[in-house]
């Protein structure tokens, strides 16, 4: 069943991407004219974990599937047979999947046969046959039956070639023990052009003779092929990317000759993690031969985690709505020039808000929690997704209730056959799915750190054991970086973290707190920040009050921003307000009713009496400084949902504190004024209060 796209349209609407690059509406399969003629762009859809590059080529290839030649390949997943010869790598094993997604029949026209990738493909597969080890020969020809099997399927299980490749072997080489590439690939290739080719035997050979040093010879060049491919480094990049080749040519050839005009559209390749090394191998060589003027059918669509990856150097760079009607890709000098770079976008507000009403029709959950979960998630799909899914499934009973934060500890049933699945943990392996098994909880530790420095605190008192191999710290982060998360903050105004995207973080942060299952104690969670605490000193700066929150103690804060009030830097204040107050909530998992910070904020729970020792002016004061804490540490928390009455309570308090100070009211005033907007509009709360560069 395919999934609803929310803002992916831009690409399989009748007139989309998809459709103007194939020339075929998706699914009818209707005519649609091609915006780029006979030089289509490589196309790389770009975004990182969780973004739907994979669901969108999942619903391409839905679209398109029977209605054009169409493959989809994973650039991480390409499996290694068991027991191969040196003539399989992963891009020979990958052009032989997509030569098989490709071949069969679709529309009403004949099967895709690809006699010179076969042909190239067996030539290099013979490089470490002998006549003493005639299994591995039979082994590595059966493997490539499939692939053969598109030019002759009578033919194609390769059941009697070995016998009669090492025969001519023997005929050929005084001494078949030792690998001898050439001549394994001129007895091969002879030996499958004569038992399968057939009719394809003269112009398919041909074709290799325009390999280096062939002269126009094709067994020459089937030859030079496999000496090559058997001598590594440069020489076998040379002869993979003639392979690539050997694949488009023999796509276009289904173009052409005497049943011209009968296939419609292009055939599409779609490629999926093409950010990695295989992925770059299996593009260069396409970009390479467009560059040099060559023409080709196919359409190539892949998806990177990566946008300042070195292949996109000299792409058109456009944001998914941008190529809903029109993607222009002007060619240039670079190769890469070839390529059409779009960034996938985030979920906008109303397509989250789609998404729940898609898992909660009757309307049973706050009507702010699509809200407060685009701010969690910044928008990212496969977030989005999971989290609307397990509001949808949550028990009735807590439903009105639910928060972000609500929503982490549920569980989900993700299919009817298994059992549900814990949120938290699950979305928090969708997202990293890549981590060595000891990784996530190391990175859970590194989550609470507030930027690089204190990450390798922790990493040198918390986590020595894994800390064996040299900084850990560094190490994560670099982990981090190169899977495409955010190495700053992810959105202006907010402070640095060293896991910088708040889903990332909220669901380790969950991971550290509840993994062991200790409560009331959260051992681990407090070890942490107990670190963090006595790494910052025994001055009561922001950084080690941020600390003393997150290990539920607000009086230290409340302190200080009492005693700073009247200083003339208020700014600085309300930036220490906001700093401290970004501290996680040491929340307890299921616990029923509303926030504790709720009623702090309201006075309704004074939290104590205040210090021994102030006059009357100064209890007020600090009275008003912890109401106002605990209602902007409330508001801000993205596993919450806003609060209308904490909100005018937080916007009372700064107009009271406004009143108070004797030089400073305006910025106290503007804040009263901007942050509750800033609060409504799920932004950051701005600084300076109502600069629109801090919201």
């Amino acid at each position: 069943m395919d999934r609803e796209l929310y803002g992916r349209e831009a690409v399989l609407d009748p007139t989309g991407l998809a459709a103007r690059l194939t020339g075929l509406a998706p699914y009818g399969f209707g005519g649609v004219g091609f915006e780029h003629g006979d030089d289509p762009p490589v196309t790389v859809f770009a975004g990182g974990r969780g973004m739907g590059k994979t669901a969108l080529l999942k619903q391409i290839r839905n679209a398109y599937r029977g209605g054009t030649p169409l493959a989809l390949l994973d650039c991480a997943r390409v499996e290694e047979p068991a027991a191969h010869g040196p003539g399989w790598t992963p891009l020979t094993g990958a052009l032989a999947e997509l030569a098989v997604q490709l071949s069969p029949r679709v529309l009403s026209a004949k099967p895709v046969s690809f006699p010179r990738l076969s042909l190239g493909l067996a030539a290099v597969a013979s490089i470490s046959w002998s006549q003493e080890d005639d299994e591995r020969a039979r082994r590595d020809l059966q493997r490539l039956g499939p692939v053969l099997s598109t030019v002759d399927e009578a033919k194609g299980t390769a059941t009697t070639w070995v016998t009669k490749v090492l025969a001519k072997l023997a005929a050929t080489a005084a001494d078949g023990a030792a690998p001898l590439a050439g001549v394994l690939a001129e007895a091969t290739v002879e030996t499958v052009l004569e038992e399968v080719f057939g009719r394809y035997l003269r112009r398919t050979q041909g074709w290799y003779g325009s390999y280096r040093n062939a002269g126009g010879n094709g067994k020459l060049g089937l030859h030079q092929l496999a000496v090559d491919f058997s001598q590594g480094g440069t020489r076998r990049t040379d002869a993979e990317g003639f392979l690539v080749a050997a694949l488009v040519e023999d796509l276009r050839r289904a173009y052409v000759g005497l049943r011209r005009g009968t296939r419609r559209g292009r055939p599409v390749v779609l490629l999926d993690n093409a950010h990695l090394p295989l992925g770059r191998r299996l593009v260069e060589p396409i970009l390479r031969d467009r560059s040099d003027g060559r023409r080709d059918q196919l359409v190539v669509i892949a998806a990177s985690r990566d946008l300042g990856h070195q292949g996109l150097r000299h792409a058109t760079r456009v944001r998914l709505p941008e190529v809903a009607h029109r993607a222009p890709c002007p060619r240039g000098p670079d190769i890469t020039s070839g390529v059409l770079a779009v960034e996938l976008t985030p979920l906008s507000a109303a397509q989250t808000r789609s998404l729940f009403d898609r898992y909660d029709p009757a309307g049973r959950t706050p009507a702010d929690l699509p809200g407060a979960v685009q701010r969690l998630t910044g928008g990212r799909p496969l977030g989005v997704a999971f989290l609307g899914r397990a509001a949808g499934e949550a028990p009735a009973g807590v439903r009105g209730a639910l928060t972000p934060g609500a929503l982490l500890d549920l569980t989900v049933e993700l299919r009817e056959d298994a059992a549900a699945v814990p949120v938290a943990e699950t979305l928090l392996d969708e997202l990293i799915p890549d981590l060595r098994p000891d990784e996530p909880a190391v990175l859970a530790v590194l989550a609470a750190a507030h930027d690089e420095d204190s990450a390798r605190v922790l990493a040198r008192t918390r986590l020595r054991a894994a800390s064996a191999e040299g900084d850990v710290a560094l190490r994560i982060r670099d982990a981090l970086r190169a899977d495409g998360w955010p190495a700053g903050p992810a959105r202006p105004g907010e402070p640095a973290h060293f896991v910088a995207d708040p889903l990332l973080r909220a669901l380790l942060l969950h991971r550290l707190r509840f993994h062991d299952d200790d409560a009331p104690a959260y051992a681990a969670w407090r070890a942490v920040h107990e670190t963090l605490h006595r790494h910052y000193g025994p001055d009561p700066t922001p950084y080690r009050l941020r600390q003393e929150l997150a290990l539920g103690r607000t009086e230290p804060t409340v302190d200080l921003l009492r005693a700073t009030f009247p200083d003339p830097d208020v700014h600085g204040w309300l930036d220490r307000l906001r700093f401290v107050a970004s501290a996680p909530y040491p929340r307890d998992r299921h616990r029923p009713g509303p926030d504790p910070r709720r009623a702090l904020a309201l006075g309704q729970d004074p939290g104590g009496p205040p210090p021994d020792g102030l006059d009357a002016e100064g209890a007020a004061l600090h009275l008003s400084v912890r109401r106002l804490l605990h209602a902007v540490w409330l508001l801000t928390d993205p596993l919450t949902l806003p609060d209308d009455d904490v909100i005018d309570r937080m916007a009372h308090e700064l107009r009271q504190l406004s009143g108070r100070h004797l030089t400073g009211s305006s910025p106290l005033w503007d804040a009263a004024t901007h942050w509750p907007r800033d609060i409504r509009a799920w932004r950051s709360l701005s600084s300076p209060p109502g600069h629109e560069d801090g919201a």
